[in-house]
């Protein structure tokens, strides 16, 4: 908790409900404390009895209503699928930028694919990422639960959107491909899992999310970030333009996120004091952290936390982050069990559709004043 003879920076950003600000210490980024980002193990919402189930919800909602992020064992995903993907992942980064390029997001409709060095920016007020990414979006013909793609309603299909000719995969070696499919299935299959302990962790009905995420929005971005120089990090000191940064401080838009990082290290979580947190890695286990459209439909009750990487440790830094939204035809609005009695609903209901065409717009609008 700040005190009045702190002097305090202000960091501007954009978040999927406006542009935001938020006050940081004059402290540098210090390791986490287990209350901070507590450790969830996962193994009682695999169990036949709710009660073990709702014991498990209930760790989740207290997270969800501190720093918004916490970590996750037990979660049934072998450690063979993540170091085969993390393998695969250093193989095609670490590879000719020629091979890199087939795959090139300037040659999908979509920007899906290969972002090279130094096009990214999630933050105008800090430095460009410096970072690669190879990303893509949910394509129902690498989701298991789908039989036919052809039985998906045409109202939800249109708005799934892949290039022809099965691109960027086509374009990459198939077995990168093969290795960072198998994890994203894995993942996939664990967001469900989790989607029913949130809906839990709400007073829900455990299924309540299901038929809103059967053919869910989502995305997935495997980051590859080179080290920062030391003399950059001298530059700490200075905030707003000169932060140097992987990747930008922000916060993210869809409803939960399942982050994958190797043991090198860089995420930081900045706390609702204003002090940035180092999540460093743990072996066995993944980040998850909620995003805008869970604090909009909880009516703020669940954290959207800002967060951001800087990899200053010397070496290459890989990740995994996994984005799980809502179908794109869905409409939500603020959840009842979100409103309390004298106290209306803060956001108008919109359109899961809507919303990722507003974010992406407000991701570029930082400039606004803002509020807390």
């Amino acid at each position: 908790m700040s005190t009045p003879n702190q002097q305090t920076t202000t960091l501007r950003l954009a978040s999927g409900n406006g542009p935001i600000t938020r006050s940081i210490l004059p402290h540098p980024p210090r390791d986490a404390l287990p209350s901070e980002l507590p450790i969830i193990s996962l193994a009682p919402l695999f169990s036949s009895s709710l009660h073990d189930r709702l014991q498990v919800a209930q760790q989740i909602r207290q997270a969800a209503t501190t720093n918004g992020f916490f970590y996750i064992k037990d979660h049934q995903i072998s450690s063979s699928v993540v170091q085969e993907a993390e393998d695969a992942a250093f193989g095609f980064f670490r590879g000719p930028t020629e091979e890199k390029a087939r795959a090139s997001m300037h040659k999908s409709l979509y920007k899906y694919g290969w972002k090279p060095p130094h096009t990214q920016r999630l933050n105008p007020f800090e430095s460009v990422d410096h970072r690669e990414s190879f990303s893509w979006r949910y394509d129902p013909r690498y989701d298991p639960s789908v039989s036919k793609v052809e039985e998906i309603p045409e109202e939800v299909r249109v708005m799934i959107k892949h290039d022809p000719d099965d691109y960027p995969w086509s374009a990459v070696d198939p077995a990168f491909k093969a290795a960072i499919i198998r994890y994203f299935q894995a993942v996939l299959q664990l967001g469900r899992v989790l989607q029913r302990a949130f809906a839990l962790s709400l007073g829900l009905q455990e299924t309540a999310f299901d038929s809103k995420s059967r053919w869910p929005d989502l995305g997935m971005a495997v980051n590859y970030y080179p080290p920062l120089s030391m003399e950059d990090s001298e530059k700490e000191q200075k905030k707003g333009d000169e932060t140097k940064v992987s990747i930008g401080s922000h916060t993210d838009f869809q409803l939960f996120t399942i982050l994958g990082q190797d043991e090198v290290g860089g995420l930081q979580v900045l706390s609702r004091s204003g002090q940035w947190l180092n999540a460093k890695p743990i072996p066995g286990t993944f980040v998850v952290n909620f995003g805008d459209y869970m604090q909009r439909i909880t009516n703020d009750k669940y954290v959207s936390t800002v967060h951001r990487v800087q990899n200053y440790s010397g070496k290459e830094r890989l990740s995994m982050a996994f984005f799980f939204g809502f179908n794109l035809n869905e409409t939500c609005k603020v959840l009842d069990s979100c409103v309390e009695e004298g106290v209306g609903p803060k956001y108008e209901a919109i359109s899961c559709w809507e919303w990722t065409q507003r974010r992406v717009k407000m991701m570029h609008d930082v400039k606004g004043k803002g509020s807390y």
